[in-house]
């Protein structure tokens, strides 16, 4: 409401309107970033870094729509295009990875006991049985 009334006060009184500052959520995330230590906001903050990419592709297929419409050179249109693909490829990407970040890291599988390889019997394993002689199978 008082963005409108200061849009009014400008027009009325003729001054130039105070353009609003860009939003900086990203700047926010960055710096949280630095103080995650727990494996759940470590998490969250990917899961929102992918959301704010949606947003971002949003904006991006916009301005890719934009740029066709008013028949900017192509491959402005095909870039953003590109664009738009990669930002939903680094999406899905973090959307996949990001619950690896709140699971406790895998116990290392200690080795068991290595298999020997030997050419006949061991000395304790007994020889398997021959058939009896006159006999076959």
């Amino acid at each position: 409401m008082t963005v409108f009334a200061q849009a009014l006060h400008a027009h009325l009184f003729g001054l130039p309107a105070d353009e609003a500052p860009l939003p900086t959520a990203l700047d926010a995330l960055l710096q949280a970033t630095h103080t995650a230590t727990a494996p759940e906001q470590q998490t969250a903050i990917l899961q929102q870094l992918a959301e704010q990419l949606r947003n971002a592709i949003e904006i991006i297929q916009r301005y890719q729509y934009r740029a066709q419409w008013d028949r900017l050179p192509a491959d402005v249109a095909e870039r953003l295009r590109a664009a738009h693909d990669q930002a939903l490829q680094v999406a899905q990407t973090l959307d996949f990875v990001s619950p690896a970040f709140s699971s406790p890291p895998a116990a290392p599988v200690p080795p068991g006991p290595q298999p020997r390889h030997t050419h006949g019997p061991s000395a304790g394993t007994p020889a398997p049985p021959t058939p009896p002689a006159g006999r076959r199978r």
